[in-house]
């Protein structure tokens, strides 16, 4: 379990340093609201891929559903973020500074989101098979 924290945070940490960064001069008060909001809102669509996942995968208690939801949502909110936020960051700048129309930035949004769609659904599977590989280790070691 120390691996899996250590990991969390790092990849948390690498996830706000890249889209702050890609946020460039945008005021830093929206900087956090963006990187806050943008968070929230992977972390329910990864809750919902975790959901759907698990219902192919035979959980015993719901005390195993809740163990095993929190870490993978976790990890995944931020290895989703890592996908999709410093992109949008950008986009945001560049929106910004004026160096793209809203068009030009409608166009990478819509790239952005279906890239992360295939992601999804390539998650989804993973997310499954990974849930079970967790429960078959976890009911291992109990025995």
């Amino acid at each position: 379990m120390p691996v899996i924290i250590t990991l969390i945070i790092a990849i948390f940490l690498i996830l706000i340093s890249w889209t702050w960064n890609n946020l460039g001069n945008i005021d830093k008060t929206k900087k956090i609201i963006t990187i806050v909001i943008s968070l929230i809102v992977i972390a329910i669509i990864t809750l919902i891929v975790f959901n759907i996942s698990k219902s192919s995968v035979n959980y015993k208690s719901e005390e195993e559903v809740s163990a095993v939801r929190v870490v993978l949502v976790t990890l995944f909110t931020f290895v989703n973020g890592l996908v999709i936020m410093p992109s949008i960051a950008k986009t945001l700048n560049k929106i910004n500074n004026k160096e793209i129309t809203k068009e030009q930035a409608g166009k990478r949004f819509l790239i952005a989101i279906a890239v992360f769609v295939i992601v999804l659904i390539i998650e989804c599977g993973y997310l499954t098979s990974i849930q079970n590989g967790i429960l078959d280790i976890y009911h291992s070691a109990k025995k």
